[in-house]
């Protein structure tokens, strides 16, 4: 199979195009790609060095050079050596200055200072790992958001997702042999989203986690269909009793769901916005 060498290149630190580049990638599955980062080249030398070596390589750069004169530079050493690049901010802050009438400042690594948003997101970031997986029930009471669910429907990961958008978020897992805290109970039901999904895609879920452990379906009732299918159904009828909000989590990624919660919260709790 083919193997695509993607270099991403920045003045900076280089975590723009790294987020970028690994979004877009997200897209093509099927291919096979090694990542390699390239932080701080701030000379045209560096920057000739670098594209030389990708001569007659299956190779792509992907860059965030706000300076012109690298910017330039990386454009002419790429159609020099035949190298297939892209820029990623290029476009955007043409259009942007083309909007505003107003040219950037075209300085690398520039970013917001930080604000009281930026220790908001911190200070929701710490609430969610500290009440991650139920580790203590009493974070239902003081959280923003509460997760509800059965093993392995994305509970930690979609709390950190909202956390990072400045929801406090409390999680707590639905185990059939475990009485669900009655903190549950004395919130508003509006603020709790119950997750579940299709028994086959968790026991697909579950076959793949008991593997990475060494184990399999025989040694742990864990991903037995049965059992899974009937904590799906104490959990839906626990769902029910709280009447919160439940969410199918079976197909769609953990932004999918987050924005489907973030609206709702929008709706109940005009006050409280992400960030």
């Amino acid at each position: 199979m083919r193997t695509i060498n993607l270099h991403v290149v920045s003045a900076s630190s280089g975590e723009t195009a790294d987020v970028v580049s690994k979004a877009v990638l997200a897209q093509f599955p099927e291919i096979e790609y090694v990542f390699i980062r390239h932080g701080f080249m701030r000379s045209r030398e560096a920057i000739s060095n670098l594209v030389a070596s990708m001569k007659d390589k299956d190779a792509m750069i992907i860059f965030t050079l706000v300076v012109e004169d690298l910017h330039d530079h990386m454009l002419m050493e790429c159609y020099k050596h035949g190298v297939k690049c892209f820029d990623i901010m290029g476009p955007v802050l043409k259009e942007m200055s083309e909007y505003y009438g107003k040219a950037p400042v075209k300085r690398p690594g520039r970013s917001e200072p930080l604000s009281e948003d930026y220790f908001k997101r911190i200070e929701a970031i710490e609430f969610s790992v500290k009440y991650d997986d139920g580790k203590d029930p009493r974070g239902v009471l003081k959280a923003d958001i509460t997760l509800i669910g059965v093993s392995r429907t994305s509970k930690t990961p979609l709390s950190m997702y909202l956390a990072n958008r400045g929801y406090k978020v409390a999680n707590i897992p639905l185990v059939p042999e475990v009485e669900a805290p009655d903190e549950l109970y004395d919130v508003d039901p509006n603020r709790i989203f119950g997750l579940i999904a299709d028994p086959s895609k968790l026991y697909s879920i579950r076959e793949e986690r008991l593997k990475a452990l060494g184990l399999t379906s025989q040694n742990s009732t864990y991903a037995k269909i049965d059992r899974i299918k009937d904590e799906l159904k104490r959990s839906q009828t626990l769902m029910d009793a709280i009447g919160c909000t439940v969410i199918d989590v079976s197909y769609r990624a953990i932004e999918e769901t987050a924005a489907i919660i973030i609206e709702k919260m929008q709706e109940r709790f005009p006050e409280k916005q992400e960030l």
